[in-house]
């Protein structure tokens, strides 16, 4: 797998946590388990964890704290609606993104086969 830069995650990673956050409520270790299975490679907690913070300062999470089973506390984040509402959007200017990079790449993959 080819490792993602971190000045391409930076524009990136706060979109991709609220989406997982989106799907139901989840702690900050599933929630970076959840990011590498999904291809982000292995996220450092020093980089998710204070982005929980700013995305939850900013009112775009909320965290409740669960006893847990297995050790200490847990915090659990779930979307507020002020956090839903910037997925929605994040989303189509994504696509559209998406659709002009993969042009761009096309165009450059077919350039390479004639040169």
């Amino acid at each position: 797998m080819v490792k993602i830069s971190s000045q391409m995650l930076k524009g990136t990673l706060e979109n991709a946590i609220l989406m997982i956050i989106g799907q139901g409520e989840t702690y900050g270790y599933a929630l970076l388990e959840q990011l590498a299975d999904a291809g982000f490679g292995a996220i450092p907690e020093g980089t998710v964890y204070p982005l929980l913070l700013k995305l939850q300062r900013n009112g775009l999470v909320h965290a409740v704290r669960h006893a847990s089973a297995t050790g200490p506390d847990r915090k659990y984040y779930r979307l507020t609606p002020q956090g839903a509402a910037q997925l929605d959007e994040f989303l189509p200017q994504w696509r559209q993104l998406q659709t002009a990079m993969g042009k761009l790449i096309a165009s450059r993959e077919k350039g390479s086969q004639h040169g």
